[in-house]
Order: C-alpha cells, then sequence, then structure tokens
C-alpha cells in the first residue's frame, strides 16, 4: 500500500509538471519598444476604503506612466474613516497633474452588492459620462505601485492578442518570514487553478483574472453584463472574466515582476485572513467539496514527505517514490521563487505552506458556517445562506 500511495503521488505530479497547460513556468511580461507606441483613452478605476497610507503612491506611479496613452483617474472614496481623498488629491498634485483625477465619494452600499463591486461600478458610471467615454478600463487596487511601462504593456498586450481583458498578478509583499513562506505560495497555486495558456484559450471554458490590475475593454465589459452582473460576488476578478469569456472575449492572464502591491501583509494571522476571506466561496460552500480539497491537498502535498519520513523502514520503493515526487514539487516552484528572488531551497517547504492553508480553507468555512463569512474591512460578504 506504501508504494502505491507512492505511485499515486508521482502520478499527480507527473499530471500537474506535464498536463496541467504549465502554470509553473513563470514568465513576467516585459516592456517593449512597441508598447509605448500604443494609443488609447483609458479611465482607471480605484475603489479605495481607508487606503490613506498606500493610495498616494499608487496615484503618483499611475499619474507618470510612459506611452501615448490618455488616461484619467476615478477614485472611489468608499466610506474611509481616514484621509484617503485628501491624499490622493496631494499626489496628484504633487505630480501636476490634478485635473487627471477625479474624486467620488461613494453614496451608501445598498444590498446585494460587495463594497468594492459598488465603488467600482459608482466610478465606471462615472467614467462613461464623462467627454470622452473611454476604450478602456484598468480596473486597479489601491495598494498597486504601476511601473512606468506598466500601462503601455497591458494595452500592447490587448491589441497584439485580440484580448478583451488583459491582467497582471502583481508582485506581492515579500519581506517577512510569513511573506517568505506563504506568498509565493498564494501564487503557485493561483496558477494552479487558473493556468494562464487555459484561460487564454478560447476552447477552454476555465477563465481567470488578478485584480489588483485588470485592463478590460470598455465595450467588453458592456457585453458582459457590467459590473452589475456580478454585483455580489466575492472573487470578483474570476467572476468578471468568466463572464467575458462566457459571452465570448478573449482573455489574457499574466504575471509582472516590476508592478507590485506595496502593503505589507505580516504575520501569519494575517494572510491567514486574506486566504480565508474566499477560500470556502472558491469551493461554492460545498462541505463535501471541502472535503475533496482537503484530501487532494493532502495527497499532492502531504504523502510524498510524509513517505520519505515515516516509511523507510518499509523499504526503499516507497522512499523512493516520495522523494521524487517531493523533488518535482520542489522543482516546479522554483520559478515562483526566482521571481521572488527567494533561494530554490525554498521549495522543500511547500508542504508546510500546502498544510497552512489547508488549515485556512478550513477556517474560510468555519466563519461561514458562523455567519461571517468573506469578512473583509469590516463588512461580512459571504453570509450565511446567500445565493450567489
Amino acid at each position: 500500500m506504501l508504494t502505491a500511495a507512492g505511485i499515486l503521488s508521482l502520478l499527480i505530479w507527473g499530471y500537474l509538471l506535464l498536463a496541467r497547460g504549465q502554470f509553473w513556468r513563470i514568465h513576467p511580461a516585459d516592456s517593449t519598444d512597441d508598447a509605448n507606441q500604443v494609443s488609447a483613452q483609458v479611465a482607471v478605476i480605484i475603489p479605495a476604503r481607508n487606503e490613506a497610507d498606500v493610495i498616494g503612491q499608487a496615484i503618483g506611479s499611475l499619474l507618470h506612466q510612459r506611452g501615448s496613452q490618455s488616461i484619467h483617474i476615478y477614485l472611489v472614496d468608499d466610506g474611509s474613516s481616514d484621509q484617503t481623498a485628501q491624499a490622493a488629491r496631494a499626489a496628484a498634485t504633487s505630480s501636476g497633474h490634478p485635473e487627471m483625477l477625479t474624486v467620488i465619494t461613494g453614496n451608501p452600499l445598498p444590498a446585494g452588492w460587495a463594497g468594492k463591486l459598488w465603488a467600482m461600478h459608482q466610478g465606471i458610471e462615472a467614467a462613461r459620462a464623462g467627454a470622452t467615454p473611454p476604450e478602456f478600463f484598468l480596473l486597479t487596487d489601491a495598494d498597486i505601485l504601476h511601473a512606468p511601462h506598466s500601462l503601455s504593456t497591458l494595452l500592447a498586450i490587448a491589441r497584439s492578442r485580440s484580448a478583451d481583458m488583459a491582467s497582471f498578478m502583481v508582485k506581492l509583499h515579500c519581506q517577512t518570514l510569513a511573506e517568505k513562506l506563504l506568498i509565493p505560495a498564494f501564487v503557485f497555486f493561483f496558477f494552479k487553478l487558473y493556468p494562464p495558456a487555459w484561460v487564454a484559450d478560447p476552447r477552454r471554458s476555465i477563465a481567470g483574472a488578478a485584480g489588483g490590475c485588470i485592463l478590460i475593454r470598455a465595450a467588453a465589459l458592456q457585453s458582459a453584463g457590467g459590473i452589475e452582473a456580478i454585483r455580489n460576488a466575492v472573487i470578483d476578478d474570476c467572476a468578471l472574466a468568466a463572464r467575458v469569456k462566457h459571452n465570448g472575449g478573449r482573455l489574457w492572464l499574466g504575471v509582472s515582476a516590476s508592478t507590485r502591491s506595496i502593503r505589507p501583509y505580516g504575520g501569519f494571522s494575517e494572510i491567514g485572513r486574506m486566504i480565508s476571506r474566499s477560500a470556502f466561496n472558491q469551493l461554492g460552500h460545498s462541505a463535501w467539496l471541502l472535503l475533496a480539497a482537503l484530501l487532494g491537498m493532502a495527497a499532492t502535498y502531504l504523502l510524498p514527505p510524509a513517505l520519505v519520513i515515516f516509511a523507510w523502514h518499509r523499504g526503499p520503493a516507497p522512499v523512493a517514490l516520495g522523494v521524487a515526487a517531493w523533488l518535482a514539487m520542489a522543482i516546479s516552484f522554483i520559478p515562483v521563487l526566482r521571481l521572488y528572488r527567494l533561494n530554490p531551497f525554498w521549495g522543500l517547504a511547500l508542504p508546510l505552506m500546502a498544510l497552512f492553508y489547508m488549515g485556512a480553507t478550513f477556517h474560510s468555512a468555519y466563519k461561514y458556517w458562523s455567519g461571517r463569512g468573506g469578512e473583509w474591512k469590516g463588512r461580512v460578504q459571504d453570509p450565511l445562506g446567500d445565493q450567489r
């Protein structure tokens, strides 16, 4: 039975390495000379709730984009109790372009809407009502520091690949021990769920996007039903991508090494809360899918080291199979570790990382069952019994 378990673990990793859209091959998208020549009218939509500590840097980076595009930023202040709006205006003024920023005071959250999506909806409607309707919307978060070529690169990708929606997984903050142990794993697991090659393939139904930095054609957003069509989604980026792809739109999903989040995650508990916010929603609130996911994670990530550690006295075969699977796991993780400039030996700790994610996923279910699902910034976004 131990040998059979070893064969199973090796088969799992053989499938992931060879038949899962090569999700593990991370190649950051870089700027090209052609990117700077793409012109477009772009409305940047930023929903912000208590973001005074980061919004100034985000606004400044957007106002210093290279290329021939014309942009206008719509910041929707979603009931902030700090100085978010003032910090945004100050950044625009210090950049010399106060006329390129419109600050909108968000209206009260109506029933049936997630807070972030309600703010985005208001920003999009304001942009559409402007003197020059945008060709593209850039949907981005308040903590994203955009590289100077970020927008021009996304526009070039949208043009060259006829993509209706293109998004970057930005480089997340990764400085503390907890961040080094868990943030690269988050990127790895995300791309395993949404292999970019499959996302871009119109023949496959899988659709994904990275919500921190999404460029979408205005026409494609309208055809997909707008933000209103996903108004109560917890995983809003992937829900929007699914709407666009189902409507016949083309997607592109990639990674950036230079556009990054400047929000620190700090310790293990804060990262755990980030995972718990959406994990059980991803499983459709199904206890059976939760059980299947936990068993699948255990077989994929915990079984190989368990064989190496506990089966050595039962003969060489189970141990050899466990070592092979563990090495395949670690090797597949190297491209993400290289992106975050971490030693490849961190890959050997992927089973520990997976164990943490398993615990956070179960905690997500517990939060949902206790009536606090999707809790984020003081709001319960995934209430028990909500039909989405």
